[in-house]
């Protein structure tokens, strides 16, 4: 609604300011003195791009012209003009913290049309009264931004929550969506990049401290909401937005590695904890063929540790950790498949791994696995299908 009242006012403005400046300068003959420089500015602005003049001048450079007659004029017979306009902007701020967006939008829109329809410049008095408006619908759009940027950094979890996607990233999304409508159209969008910066900066940083307040694991949480971000704006295709997205896959990647890590550990946790003291005494010089002669690392600890997890055990402890990971991830994502299959690499790389240092570090004792690969990889696939 505020929207189509500002256009409705603005459609009418123009015609109404333009049609009385022309009558003042001819009635009081204020325009013949000033006809030469009147040209001059028009084949000046006439002969660059007005994108190029508006990206590249700041804003108050168009509305800023020397002070005429005509002007002061117009500025007496429409006096009140300028204070109706900031009154009906603070209207519309207080009906909708957002409706900034659209009278920036309108406001950028009406400047472009107005001295990109017409053959001669608009009225000076116009420019300067709608130079002035715009300079204030960028000043409550800053406000807007900042004061979300804010809630979403100082932003509380909900007692209740135990993951899944977090309430700042609900926030950005909805204000990313809202956004783009209002600038579907738009013929400048600069400071809308900018904000979206801004947002994306504090979104990312609420997640970091959001996540370490959960009573769940800290990478899951994160790995979710990068994913997320990530996700929409591969969808959004927003050409600032870029870094963001490849920064937002990065991390989601990360914490997704830190997450299988993690949790791999458990249905082996003895079995890799051996082998973890076995690379220590290797990297500290130990060499390979001595290391079955250190106590703890000895034949026969290598053999207790792998009565630990005959094959059954592997696939139990394999089934438990799919259940666990299935009860935390977030439907909506869409992880599972994801995660659990690089579960499986990691699984895979770790068995290989295990399997190498047995052969450099125990040769020639007999000593294996229960489970080869081929049962490892019929114990994924049997538990992916069964779910």
């Amino acid at each position: 609604v505020s929207k189509q009242m500002l256009e409705q006012v603005l459609r009418e403005l123009q015609p109404l300011c333009t049609a009385e400046q022309q009558f003042i300068e001819k009635f009081f003959q204020l325009s013949q003195g000033a006809a030469d420089l009147q040209v001059l500015e028009v084949k000046m602005v006439k002969s660059v791009p007005l994108s190029l003049l508006i990206n590249c001048l700041p804003p108050f450079f168009f509305f800023l012209r020397l002070e005429e007659p005509t002007t002061r004029l117009l500025s007496e017979i429409f006096s009140c003009l300028e204070s109706e306009l900031r009154g009906f902007l603070d209207v519309c701020n207080k009906v909708h913290p957002f409706s900034c967006l659209q009278v920036l939008v309108t406001l950028n829109d009406s400047i472009f049309e107005m001295w990109g329809s017409s053959s001669a410049l608009p009225s000076s008095f116009l420019n300067t009264l709608l130079g002035n408006m715009l300079l204030l619908a960028k000043s409550s759009f800053n406000k807007s931004i900042g004061t979300l940027c804010k809630e979403i950094e100082e932003a509380k979890m909900p007692s209740k929550m135990k993951g899944g996607i977090l309430p700042s990233v609900s926030r950005f999304e909805e204000f990313v969506n809202l956004s783009e409508e209002v600038f579907r159209t738009a013929r400048r969008r600069g400071e809308l990049d900018k904000a979206h910066l801004r947002l994306a900066s504090s979104v990312f940083s609420s997640i970091n401290s959001l996540s370490t307040n959960l009573k769940v694991n800290t990478d899951m949480v994160m790995m979710e909401n990068f994913h997320h971000i990530y996700c929409f704006l591969c969808k959004k295709k927003i050409c600032c937005l870029e870094g963001k997205k490849r920064e937002a896959k990065q991390r989601y990647s990360e914490h997704m590695e830190k997450y299988v890590v993690k949790y791999l550990g458990q249905p082996l946790e003895k079995l890799n904890h051996f082998f973890e003291g076995v690379k220590a005494r290797v990297a500290q010089g130990v060499k390979e063929e001595e290391v079955s002669f250190q106590l703890a690392y000895s034949k026969q600890e290598l053999r207790k540790v792998l009565e630990k997890y005959p094959g059954k055990e592997v696939k139990r402890a394999l089934e438990t950790l799919y259940r666990k990971i299935h009860k935390y991830l977030s439907p909506e994502e869409n992880l599972l498949p994801v995660v659990w299959h690089a579960m499986e690499q990691e699984f895979i790389r770790q068995y290989q791994e295990f399997e190498d240092l047995i052969q450099r570090c125990y040769a020639g004792s007999g000593i294996a696995m229960d489970f080869t690969m081929e049962d490892l990889l019929s114990y994924f696939n049997s538990i992916t299908l069964s779910n």
